[in-house]
Formats: structure tokens, C-alpha cells, sequence
């Protein structure tokens, strides 16, 4: 049996387990995230997330897709992974350092009545190198890579947080079939690791709305470090400020590229669902 916990941060939902108290078999961790994930025969997720012990930092986090593969980051799960360790007694601080496959993030909880509300996360710096994000592209940052996909052309902006992300711009996403191109872009030859790709419709200077095709997952109802590779694609392009609102599906998330530090913060909510435990 394994204890989880199901968590989400606007909708981008995970099961957390805590790996400090019981022991998981990362040998099979690939095929238990694939029945966990399945919203028919298992508990139904974007993923799962383990929560372990670091050497180097308060906690350590890593995450599976729904299909099994394991994931650098997720900006909406590392705001869970604060709440769950603050909120479960694992630690009494309000200030984090987690490791992840995409380096340290450091989490400001945002506390009221013992509860997590919100969670600020620095997202470090975006990677803009081609080679690191990494997409076949020889210019630095990575604009105006056309890509064509059944029978339309795309224009992409490419940014990574730990992991890479494309952006595009659209017309109108609620009128967008992500489900017909999603696939295609995630595939291309362009990106040697595939890509998420993000949908943007810009409204104003502060105000973006965006819709995310995940790499290893398909369409999910928000992601965070797709928000944040977002925002710095449209401010690369003169299309938004620095600081700017990132409306997904499953919410809002406030989004800020630092001018001096030249980090991404990202500040957003995080939820827990329910728990339980599942027979493996």
C-alpha cells in the first residue's frame, strides 16, 4: 500500500507522495506513474510527485509525467510540495530551498491560520541559449523559429525554466484546436527533447491568457513554468511588461521576470484535494 496525498495548483493536479515516512520502489516508479495517473483504473493525475530527502537542500522533489517519463520541473507542483511539507509537520520554515532535475527553487510560503495560501517561487534565471533549451536554432534568444504543422505554420518563441517550452502567439485560444496541432509541435524535429508548447493570446501589457500542451502529458489546465517561460517570450518581443497576469484554464498566476536579478518569480495557489492510499 502507498499513502498519497492529491494536490493541485489551478487545476495542474499531481499525487504527492511522501517518501520521508514509507518506501517506494523507484525501480518501478515509471509504470507507477502511469497507473496512478490514469483517471480510469488508477487515481487520475498530470503526474506523480516524490517528496525526498536532499542533500543540499531542505527537500527534494521529483516528478513523472502521466506516460511515465520523469520530468525536470513544474512550477505549479513545487507550490504543492511547499504546502504538503509545511502543512504535514515536515518542516516549521516559511522559506525553502528544493531541489529539483532543474536546479535549486527557492519557495516564500505564504501562511494565514496555519494554512498555505499562496506560494512565491523563484524560478531562476530563463535559459535562452538554443543549445540549452535545448530546439535546433542557431540565434540567441530563439525568435521567430517557424514550424509547420498538418496545414498551418507557427512562429515560436522558444524559452526553457529547468525544462522547454515554445511559445507561440494565436488568435483567439479558446477557439484554438490545441488537440490537432498540440501533438505535432510537442514531436518536431525541432526539439531534440520534444517541447511544451504554449498557446498565448496577448490582451494587454499585464494580461496574457494561455493555453499549454505538456510535453509527456497533453493538454493540462495550467502550467507553471510555462507561464513563466511565456511571460519572458512576450516581453522578449515588446508585447508585455516585466510583470504581467498569466490567465490559464485553471486560474492566474502573477508572473515576474526581474530586471535586476534577471529571475523568475511566480506566485500562485496551491490545493489539496483529498488523500488516501492504493494498493500496488
Amino acid at each position: 500500500m502507498i499513502k498519497f496525498t492529491k494536490m493541485q495548483g489551478l487545476g495542474n493536479d499531481y499525487v504527492y507522495i511522501d517518501c520521508f515516512s514509507q518506501d517506494v520502489n523507484l525501480g518501478n516508479i515509471s509504470d507507477l506513474a502511469k497507473f496512478m495517473s490514469n483517471r480510469h483504473f488508477g487515481i487520475g493525475s498530470d503526474g506523480i510527485v516524490l517528496i525526498c530527502k536532499s542533500k543540499i537542500c531542505d527537500f527534494k522533489m521529483r516528478m513523472f509525467n502521466a506516460d511515465g517519463t520523469e520530468a525536470e520541473m513544474c512550477g505549479n507542483a513545487i507550490r504543492c510540495v511547499g504546502k504538503f511539507v509545511y502543512e504535514k509537520g515536515l518542516t516549521k520554515k516559511e522559506n525553502l530551498k528544493i531541489e529539483t532535475l532543474a536546479g535549486i527553487k527557492i519557495l516564500k510560503l505564504n501562511i494565514k491560520d496555519g494554512e498555505v495560501k499562496t506560494v512565491n517561487v523563484d524560478m531562476g534565471e530563463p535559459i535562452l541559449n538554443p543549445k540549452d533549451i535545448p530546439v535546433d536554432f542557431k540565434d540567441e534568444p530563439v525568435k521567430g523559429l517557424k514550424i509547420k504543422a498538418i496545414d498551418k505554420e507557427f512562429e515560436f518563441t522558444c524559452v526553457s525554466m529547468g525544462n522547454p517550452h515554445a511559445i507561440t502567439i494565436v488568435n483567439n485560444t479558446k477557439e484554438f484546436n490545441i488537440e490537432k496541432y498540440g501533438p505535432v509541435l510537442e514531436a518536431d524535429a525541432h526539439f531534440p527533447k520534444k517541447s511544451n508548447i504554449e498557446f498565448v493570446e496577448i490582451q494587454d501589457k499585464e494580461n496574457i491568457k494561455m493555453r499549454v500542451w505538456e510535453r509527456g502529458t497533453g493538454e493540462t489546465l495550467a502550467c507553471g513554468t510555462g507561464a513563466c517561460a511565456t511571460a519572458v517570450a512576450c516581453n522578449l518581443n515588446g508585447l508585455t511588461n516585466r510583470k504581467v497576469n498569466i490567465h490559464l484554464l485553471g486560474g492566474i498566476l502573477q508572473i515576474e521576470w526581474d530586471e535586476k536579478t534577471n529571475h523568475v518569480f511566480m506566485t500562485g495557489p496551491a490545493t489539496t484535494v483529498f488523500e488516501g492510499e492504493i494498493k500496488i
